[in-house]
């Protein structure tokens, strides 16, 4: 078993375990991303300018059946493909700062700045997707989504998605090397945590990853640069 898959193992029996709690009345409530999010942490660096180095292909992005805000079937790969697409594994229960709600600052300040920019508005998305589907319904990513989803005239596409079960979520984890791990909850409550480590990708038009993101580089100046230099390919 690769160490990929063992990962993956141990996700869904995460998963698997968180489901039971929800099921038994322990599962934490699934916050809300505020309505004007607070900025996210000030660089320590420049990034280079655009154009002025290269993003290597590292790996094709997986595909898999995913479920939209209404419930509708679809494929991942409807959103991995034919734009430049920035995408966040996250929670809704997750409660660290410098974890999801941090993924939400920068993906909403992405969205702001992509309004603001006709020439990257229809050719950036921008996807939100969960890895705790025993919990994150479609009715829950609508409210994660907190108003964005009702904007009809940003002219930017920002879904948000999640799975019908572990099963089918296994496998993006898999092929995204995402990790998640079943953690302790707080002192004094029974609702676990899913621990893992933040990771935004950065998805070229053909599907191909060109760049991770962890919390130390997550910035969206570093992304807006590095989004101008596929364009400029």
């Amino acid at each position: 078993m690769s160490r990929l898959r063992a990962l993956a193992a141990a996700a869904a029996g995460a998963l698997t375990l968180a489901g039971a709690m929800a099921a038994g009345g322990g599962a934490a409530v699934a916050h809300e991303p505020p309505a004007a999010p607070d900025p996210p942490a000030v660089m320590d660096f420049v990034p280079p300018a655009p154009g002025t180095y290269q993003l290597h292909p590292i790996m094709p992005a997986p595909d898999g059946p995913v479920l939209d805000v209404r419930g509708r079937r679809t494929t991942l790969a409807r959103f991995t493909r034919d734009k430049i697409t920035v995408l966040s594994f996250i929670y809704t229960g997750c409660a660290d700062a410098r974890g999801c709600p941090l993924a939400y600052q920068v993906l909403h300040t992405m969205y702001d700045r992509l309004r603001e920019s006709p020439d990257l508005q229809e050719r950036v998305r921008l996807v939100t997707l969960s890895f705790d589907p025993a919990h994150d319904t479609p009715a829950v990513m609508r409210r994660y989504a907190n108003g964005v989803l009702a904007d009809k005239s940003a002219g930017v596409e920002w879904a948000f998605l999640t799975t019908a079960s572990a099963r089918e979520l296994i496998p993006l984890l898999d092929g995204f090397g995402q990790d998640v791990r079943l953690e302790p909850g707080p002192h004094g409550t029974k609702a676990p945590r899913l621990g893992h480590v933040l990771k935004v990708f950065l998805i070229d038009p053909r599907g191909v990853v060109r760049e991770i993101y962890t919390t130390s580089y997550l910035f969206p100046d570093v992304l807006l640069n590095d989004i101008q230099t596929l364009r400029l390919e």
